[in-house]
């Protein structure tokens, strides 16, 4: 069955990763879904090296876009959620990278582009919060970013950092672990003053503190499992692993506590007699502001942002509308 015609300038806008996607095979799709849903033709937009997709993402919404679909890895997706940040017209995530960590977080098809190109047209809308994070650099100099997973400081930017490319075209997500293996012989813990809220600053040291607005991983990795993309808060989580043993309780704590225990309320009763692991340790806040001694790699949803000095995080709460299946 064929939706009543839109008006003509009703229209969606795709922003590609010409790298990620088969064009011809989208554009079929998107035509498709376009027709169906009786809207006029959809406006094509390709990133580029120069422009991630901020850019052309103000373009389409300057031309009126209705909604704007991102086909691309994680790094397209957060850069065509910047730009539509409190404007009120949804993404909606057409998953083409390695990690598609937005739509494993709000369960969305990772497989299925014509499902997730017919959500586009067709779903409703759900609004999430947006991470914000002002990073300020040994230089003096700042940028501003949104996040829509989790920013992260120390080693889990450093992996980010030493991923091999070719690696992790050919195995996706699973090429981290051999950089994690490559950054450990340099690990060392950062010490850094942080205050969240507006508390009094406190030190402390730890090997990464990760800033999270979801809270899942690839590979079934529960980070965070107390975040929620809608709860108006930022999820923190430091690692500070301790002693010989010290990265094998992190990985207890993070894959098996939060990946399988907590699945179960036998597991969570397993949990509640449990000893806290003092090597993961979690918060909550709206507001986190973070100095280190000495510049730290800094991470965006996966994406390498170089070396930071200092960095201020804070949530926007719905500043994101997402089209989600009606």
């Amino acid at each position: 069955m064929t939706a009543a015609p839109q008006p003509e300038d009703h229209h969606a806008a795709v922003i590609y990763n010409p790298i990620k996607v088969d064009l011809a095979k989208l554009e079929a799709h998107v035509a498709e879904a376009e027709a169906a849903a009786g809207w006029g033709t959809t406006q094509w937009y390709s990133t580029s090296v120069e422009d991630a997709g901020q850019s052309v993402t103000k373009t389409a919404l300057d031309q009126g876009a209705a909604v704007v679909l991102a086909a691309g890895g994680d790094g397209t997706v957060r850069a065509v959620a910047e730009a539509l940040r409190d404007s009120g017209v949804p993404i909606a995530l057409i998953p083409s990278g390695t990690g598609n960590l937005l739509a494993r977080n709000l369960e969305l098809t990772l497989t299925d582009q014509a499902a997730s190109i017919s959500a586009a047209f067709t779903g409703i809308d759900r609004q999430i919060d947006l991470g914000i994070a002002e990073i300020k650099r040994a230089d003096g100099t700042s940028e501003e970013h949104a996040f829509l997973v989790m920013a992260g400081l120390g080693l889990d930017a450093k992996m980010i950092a030493l991923t091999n490319p070719k690696l992790k075209k050919a195995v996706g997500w699973l090429a981290y672990i051999d950089a994690g293996v490559r950054a450990l012989p340099d690990l060392k813990p950062v010490k850094l003053r942080f205050s969240i809220d507006g508390a009094p600053e406190r030190t402390t040291s730890v090997h990464t503190i990760i800033v999270g607005n979801c809270g899942a991983l690839p590979g079934g990795i529960l980070l965070m499992p107390e975040a929620k993309p809608d709860d108006g808060v930022l999820d923190i989580a430091a690692l500070k692993p301790s002693g010989p043993f010290g990265w094998v309780k992190v990985w207890n704590k993070v894959a098996w506590e939060n990946g399988v225990l907590r699945k179960s309320a036998l597991g969570r009763s397993i949990i509640d007699l449990t000893t806290d692991v003092k090597d993961v340790l979690y918060a909550t806040g709206k507001d986190l502001r973070m100095t280190v001694e000495q510049p730290q790699e800094f991470q965006l949803d996966g994406d390498e942002f170089g070396e930071a000095k200092s960095v201020h995080a804070w949530v926007d709460p719905g500043a994101l509308t997402v089209k989600v299946p009606a």
